[in-house]
């Protein structure tokens, strides 16, 4: 596995937009990013920030995202999401992330993803879908 280096970085930018919003009550002035999109956004940063050093095949996964969603931010305005590599432990990379939107910080945490094989990866997941759980 190539090596992953510590501060390695990058940014997505995101519109938000109604479908990335929730809606409250009806109310078209309380329609803001919904965390679950920003979450989603704020490890796609994490991923790629790490894509680039990993070898042919490699790929990572999320296991784990601590987050303070600390602003609101209404439809029409933008927002950064942020990812820096803060530790690699292995196959663990640590993330510090976080997301701006135009006017203040609007979320900050940390994430952990796993390097994996792809093919190892969808091999395991093949096998689980064919053993089924019947919804357990």
């Amino acid at each position: 596995m190539a090596q992953i280096p510590i501060g390695a970085r990058a940014q997505l930018h995101l519109l938000v937009t109604g479908e990335y919003a929730v809606d409250f009550l009806g109310n078209d002035a309380a329609r803001v990013l919904a965390t679950p999109f920003l979450i989603g956004h704020l490890e796609l940063a994490a991923r790629d920030a790490v894509k680039p050093h990993l070898e042919e095949g490699l790929d990572t996964v999320g296991t784990h995202v601590d987050l303070r969603h600390l602003a609101a931010t209404p439809l029409g305005m933008s927002v950064a999401c942020h990812a820096e590599v803060t530790g690699v432990e292995g196959r663990r990379i640590r993330f510090r992330i976080w997301a701006e939107d135009e006017q203040e910080t609007v979320a900050e945490g940390t994430h952990e993803r796993y390097v994996i094989d792809v093919e190892r990866f969808a091999e395991r997941v093949t096998a689980k879908a064919r053993r089924g759980g019947g919804g357990k």
